[in-house]
C-alpha cells in the first residue's frame, strides 16, 4: 500500500478549508486542518505533515509568524510551506519567498493548480527548492526596481 501524504491546511475561512480538503482528498492526500496560526502550531506539535498550505491574514497569529516558527523549528524546518493568500503585492511575495516559502499562491486559486503545486513541492529536492526560491526573489526584486 502506498503511504498517503499529509497536508496541513491553515486558513480562517471555512470555505477555503473545505475547498482545499475536498480537492486534495480527491487527489489522494490526507488533509488535516487548522483555523488559525495557534491551532496550526498545535497541530504541528502533534505531527509533521509533508506540506503546509498557509494563509497569511488570520486572527491570533498570522501566517508570517507561523512560517517563521515552522522554519525555526528543527522538526519542521524542511517541511515545504505554500503561502495561500489574498496578499498579491510584490513586497508580500518577496516577504514570503525570503522567509522560506516553497511556493506562493494567490486567492482566488484554481483547485487543479493547488493540487499540482502540492505535488510539485513534495517532489522537489530541498536544494532545488532553495535555488528556485532565489531565482524568484531576484526576479521579483528586479520587477520592483523597474517599477
Amino acid at each position: 500500500m502506498v503511504e498517503r501524504r499529509t497536508v496541513l491546511v491553515v486558513d480562517d475561512e471555512p470555505d477555503v478549508l473545505l475547498l482545499c480538503r475536498v480537492n486534495l482528498e480527491f487527489e489522494g492526500y490526507r488533509v488535516i486542518e487548522a483555523g488559525d496560526g495557534e491551532a496550526a502550531l498545535a497541530r504541528l506539535a502533534e505531527e509533521v505533515p509533508d506540506v503546509v498550505l498557509l494563509d497569511v491574514m488570520m486572527p491570533k497569529l498570522d501566517g508570517w509568524a507561523v512560517l517563521e516558527r515552522i522554519k525555526a523549528d528543527p522538526r519542521t524546518a524542511e517541511v515545504p510551506v505554500v503561502m495561500l493568500t489574498a496578499k498579491v503585492q510584490d513586497h508580500d511575495q518577496i516577504r514570503g519567498w525570503s522567509s522560506g516559502a516553497a511556493e506562493y499562491i494567490t486567492k482566488p486559486f484554481s483547485p487543479l493548480s493547488l493540487s499540482q503545486v502540492v505535488q510539485d513541492v513534495i517532489d522537489t529536492d530541498p536544494h532545488e527548492e532553495e535555488r528556485r526560491r532565489q531565482l524568484v526573489l531576484e526576479k521579483l526584486q528586479l520587477m520592483r526596481e523597474r517599477g
